[in-house]
């Protein structure tokens, strides 16, 4: 065997063990936050559809959601440890394992806007579009809000609140959307820690930001 099919061999072995390595830990992650989760799901709805998207990404779907919501998923989007360069390219990136909350409303939000983190990996894209709609732009706190330009001025008071409600999910925001068609309510958070934190909070917090969003 020469050299070069020695070299050949251990890279191979190397990449195929990162490879397990990387998507057995995204799955053991992923279902101890889903595992975590079980006790504040049924706050949401009773009967929720799970599958797993390759091994990076979990996606939760309610279709008969209670109020405030009537419709309701969650995301849960791991970074691709299956794949090393792929990983440190979204390291650079600064992509994070996150949650993804999305809901259709039982009342359509009458403002339209965006609360963003722009050094984010989902934040800096959504900045980008608003840029590129020519929405206002604001600093709220750390993030960056964007809105129409014709309501700037309202709905930065509405997103103030909210924003404050949305940090009962965690400290950190990287987006929050409000829209008047689905999704109408859209928010980007660092995963949450199973052991950390109390599911049943945590929906609470979820359910108390949709009725924000609406204006209760």
């Amino acid at each position: 065997m020469n050299p070069y099919q020695v070299i050949f061999i251990v890279i191979a072995v190397l990449v195929m063990g990162a490879f397990g390595g990387g998507v057995i830990w995204n799955i053991r992650h992923g279902n101890a936050v889903l595992r975590w989760m079980q006790a504040g799901l049924p706050m949401i709805g009773e009967k929720t559809t799970l599958r797993w998207l390759g091994s990076s990404v979990v996606e939760l779907n309610i279709q008969k959601a209670k109020p405030p919501f009537r419709r309701f998923s969650l995301v849960l989007v791991l970074q691709p440890r299956d794949v090393p360069w792929l990983w440190l390219w979204s390291l650079f990136r600064n992509r994070r394992d996150m949650v993804i909350l999305r809901g259709s409303l039982t009342t359509a939000p009458r403002l339209e806007y965006d609360m963003l983190a722009p050094q984010s990996w989902t934040g800096r894209s959504a900045l980008a579009r608003a840029t590129a709609a020519q929405w206002g732009t604001e600093p709220i706190d750390e993030l960056q809000f964007a809105a129409p330009k014709a309501s700037l001025s309202v709905s930065i008071q509405n997103a103030q609140h909210l924003l404050e409600s949305a940090r009962q999910l965690n400290p950190t925001i990287w987006r929050i959307s409000v829209r008047r068609e689905y999704p109408q309510i859209e928010v980007h958070i660092p995963m949450p820690r199973p052991n950390g934190s109390d599911a049943q909070l945590f929906f609470e917090a979820v359910r108390l930001v949709a009725r924000q969003t609406m204006g209760e």
